[in-house]
């Protein structure tokens, strides 16, 4: 079972609930795997803490043109939809941190004076915690697309019993990349105007994407009760509400799993991991 962990916000608990989760099916007996797909910002392995086995580049497509045999016909800046690669005066100029590695230009290319090239993007790092099998990507400082370095991701996921996949805030290209494919889609958000017109983007994105899905309300005791009553509304599941709890922020501020610094979050994981299960089997 896929579950992507998904917040309309940053800053919601994410990766917190993710990293919990994740050690909670462990602690069951059951084969885990967690992938940070959060590639601008992962943060998982302060809270995981994993033993780091491999660590490989990620690389992407790019076009490099021979121009010696380059006609100047201009094909390959017609077919492409992003600029990447463009023909001035007979001149052809790529772009290489506009392309998207379709391979368009290199197929149209009549001369066969386009080659695919590689260049990197990013870089993957694998390991394990314990009982959690653990993957992380990295973006490049500068580089604009992570959605090649999520699929690098995903693509060297563990064939473990749950994976939990720590996905970026927002609904943007790379939310999509990470949760495509998921079983089951839990959106982790808090009670304040923020977080609830946050949270009614990302589930617009899930609904459109057909993926079953259902919230966690953290910090739930603070702001208002407008989350509440907009779930009810549109009949979604609130699986956990988690407290404001001093506890936990004083864990975390140490790098600490919550379910393990503090043997009370060990029961609410556990049951949250239960009913996402129910949810997940129930939508099959």
């Amino acid at each position: 079972m896929n579950i992507a962990v998904c917040s309309g916000k940053g800053g919601t608990g994410k990766t917190t609930v993710a990293t919990n989760l994740a050690v909670t099916v462990s602690a069951a007996a059951r084969s885990a795997g967690y992938l940070d797909c959060d590639v601008e910002e992962p943060n998982g392995a302060l809270f995981l803490k994993p033993e780091v086995a491999e660590t490989r580049p990620v690389e992407v497509s790019i076009p490099e043109v021979d121009q010696a045999k380059c006609t100047g016909c201009g094909q390959c800046g017609e077919i492409c939809q992003y600029s990447a690669i463009v023909c001035v005066n007979e001149q052809v100029l790529v772009f290489p941190e506009l392309c998207h590695g379709c391979a368009g230009c290199w197929l149209v290319c009549p001369a066969g004076a386009i080659r695919e090239a590689k260049r990197p993007t990013g870089q993957l790092a694998i390991g394990a915690a314990g009982g959690v099998q653990w993957v992380q990507g990295l973006l490049n400082v500068g580089e604009v697309m992570s959605p090649p370095v999520i699929a690098a991701v995903k693509d060297a996921a563990p064939d473990v019993d749950v994976l939990i996949i720590d996905a970026p805030p927002g609904t943007s290209c790379p939310v999509i990349e990470s949760v495509r494919d998921s079983d089951f889609v839990l959106l982790v958000t808090e009670p304040t105007p923020f977080g609830l017109n946050d949270l009614k983007l990302a589930v617009e994105m899930v609904r459109a994407l057909a993926l079953p899905f259902a919230v966690v309300i953290n910090r739930a005791d603070v702001g208002d009760g407008e989350t509440t009553d907009y779930c009810a509304a549109e009949g979604i599941d609130v699986l956990a509400e988690l407290p404001d709890d001093r506890r936990v922020a004083e864990a975390y501020s140490r790098g600490e799993i919550a379910c393990e610094a503090i043997p009370d979050y060990r029961d609410i994981y556990a049951q949250l991991l239960e009913r996402i299960t129910q949810e997940a089997t129930a939508a099959e």
